[in-house]
């Protein structure tokens, strides 16, 4: 049996790389199944991507779509164009199978099931209900034309019962990106500002900002980041930039001595300092679900979460892209206070494996 594996930007090879690990071990086993690695190329750059597949131990993609740049829809037209030539010149899979939801999730998905080939949605379900997000259009189109849905809590499966998914095609498994954060944790390594800047655990915060509805206006991205700068009593703030982020940074002129803009981090010197963060500051959703993990405070620069259970299990909070939510929040950091937060249900490293046992047991 051979599997599509779909990937095209940073976090889809995070939850694709504990798959392939499963596949190769049921394979070790003397299970037929196999895969094909398809990178869309929809976000490339060499000096994070080849670092990135080194330390996650990925496998070179077996083929690159390189349909990086251009608008929304040139993406998703050069993305769907590619993968449809590979099905037709080089033969169909037994499944396409997407993870998360960038454009080449949908673009995929739309292009296998055209082709008449089955789709497994990992990380199915997950809803914002904030339809600016492209990523949520992504979700929605995704989850209305896959035929198994694997999901990461229960909320997801709720939502996909009421679009009216039947429970025969959803399969809680819990979430893949913990697996992949649970079998590196121990290989986490100091990066260089480690040294360069004397960081001790417990005495610094890390903050990623990537959203546009934080960082496409000048005004609105100062003043979140004067407003967390003055609150974090005195400690440094760790900011690996974001290309998108760093473009804006540059035109605002922002600069203060405890504000570190550093360039983007491996995963595992990345994570390395989250671990030992007093607190992380974020506008990304796999950041949160790996504080949760690591039990380390996290407050969200976002009026909705597709990812609730962050929220009602973890450590996460939700403060919204008011600058004004950010002095209560590190009054209550600072004090103290700050929930404890649990690890959600089957975030426990073996999601992977649940995953392809039901394919194995399903296809």
């Amino acid at each position: 049996m051979l599997i599509d594996l779909i990937a095209g930007a940073r976090p889809n090879f995070m939850k694709i790389s504990p798959i392939i690990d499963a596949i190769q071990k049921a394979a070790n086993g003397g299970k037929e199944i196999r895969f094909r690695l398809i990178h869309t190329g929809q976000h490339y750059d060499k000096n994070m991507s080849d670092s990135f597949f080194e330390q996650l131990g990925i496998p070179q993609p077996d083929v690159n779509l390189g349909a990086g740049g251009g608008t929304q829809a040139e993406q998703t037209a050069a993305i769907m164009i590619g993968y449809e030539k590979l099905l037709m010149e080089k033969g169909k899979p037994a499944l396409c199978l997407v993870v998360g939801d960038v454009t080449s999730t949908m673009a995929c998905a739309i292009t296998a099931q055209k082709l008449h080939v089955k789709v497994a949605h990992v990380e199915a379900g997950i809803r914002s209900g904030d339809w600016t997000m492209p990523e949520e259009i992504n979700r929605m189109v995704t989850d209305s034309i896959t035929n198994f849905f694997f999901t990461t809590s229960t909320v997801a499966n709720e939502n996909l019962r009421k679009a009216g998914v039947g429970d025969e095609r959803i399969f809680f498994v819990g979430n893949t990106m913990i697996d992949t954060l649970l079998k590196h944790r121990s290989r986490f390594r100091q990066p260089e500002v480690w040294d360069k800047l004397g960081l001790k655990p417990m005495e610094y915060l890390v903050m990623t900002l990537h959203r546009p509805a934080n960082v496409d206006q000048e005004e609105k991205l100062k003043s979140l980041i004067q407003e967390i700068v003055d609150n974090t009593h005195g400690l440094p703030l760790i900011f690996p930039v974001h290309p998108r982020t760093k473009i804006m940074l540059q035109n605002i002129g922002i600069a203060h001595e405890r504000l570190h803009m550093i360039e983007p981090l491996g995963y595992l010197e990345f994570n390395f300092l989250v671990e030992r963060a007093k607190a992380v500051v974020t506008d990304s959703g796999g950041i949160t679900e790996e504080t949760t993990v690591m039990g380390i405070p996290c407050m969200t620069l976002r009026d909705n979460t597709e990812r609730p259970e962050t929220i009602s299990q973890g450590t996460n909070e939700l403060l919204g892209t008011d600058p004004n939510a950010i002095a209560p929040a590190m009054k209550k950091l600072f004090s103290g206070t700050w929930k404890t937060g649990q690890i959600p249900e089957k975030w426990d490293g073996n999601t992977a494996t649940r995953i392809i046992d039901i394919l194995l047991t399903t296809l």
